[in-house]
């Protein structure tokens, strides 16, 4: 069985990911869901090379050196920026709403960023929470809470600072993309795309009914996907 290390979306915490680390915990794996470091941990410009040294060092400061990765959605990212540099820590790779390549559309660019407004109101914030999250008919409150602007902020300064070219064709021994038919942040071609760019090592799942929060809309397929994945390993 497998060390997992699990990496959440921009601004989230790790308890996103209780139900799968759940499902992992129940298949034998060990988990280590990495909360976000506080934003008063990164004076300066972090790139995501800074944020995935920190990854690595957390890892091992919990005594896992080598492990099999999951990022969400920016995890997604900052988990291939990990494979990118610490390659020979990295087991394998799932990569939960993969975007990068193919670019959302401007009202959604905008209800992303205003998910982490304070001073909108409740229902507001649910509105755009529900537009950038979430696929219709699914329930954006199980978003309400969790956003975090400061951390979000410098998450977003570091993408900003590193070329997309560092961390895009990052590859691990075994892939497993798990993309939303109704993501609207991270369209399902981005997921596509890395997958036909990469077909030795990478498998694509498509979940219909799911957008960009993926995780609270369909955890028992997404679980499915991931500890079938590791357990083929």
């Amino acid at each position: 069985m497998s060390d997992v290390v699990l990496l959440p979306s921009l601004g989230r915490p790790a308890s996103d990911f209780d139900a799968l680390v759940g499902a992992l915990g129940a298949a034998g794996h060990r988990c280590l869901a990495l909360d976000p470091a506080p934003a008063a941990g990164w004076p300066g410009e972090p790139t995501l090379h800074d944020l995935a040294a920190d990854v690595v060092a957390r890892a091992a400061a919990a005594g896992l050196e080598r492990f099999h990765l999951v990022g969400h959605a920016f995890g997604n990212r900052l988990a291939r920026t990990v494979t990118a540099d610490h390659g020979d820590r990295v087991l394998g790779l799932t990569l939960l709403a993969a975007g990068g390549h193919v670019t959302m559309a401007p009202d959604v660019a905008r209800s992303l960023v205003a998910c982490f407004d304070e001073t909108l109101s409740a229902e507001e914030h649910l509105e755009h929470v529900r537009r950038a999250f979430f696929a219709p008919g699914n329930d954006a409150a199980l978003w309400t809470g969790g956003w975090m602007g400061d951390v979000a902020r410098y998450q977003r300064g570091a993408v900003e600072r590193t070329p997309p070219g560092d961390w895009w064709d990052a590859v691990a021994p075994r892939v497993l993309v798990v993309q939303g038919l109704d993501d609207a942040v991270a369209p399902p071609g981005n997921g596509r795309r890395y997958v036909a760019d990469h077909p030795d090592v990478a498998r694509l799942v498509e979940i219909a009914g799911a957008g960009h929060a993926l995780l609270p809309e369909r955890p028992a397929e997404i679980a499915a996907a991931v500890v079938g994945f590791l357990a083929d390993a």
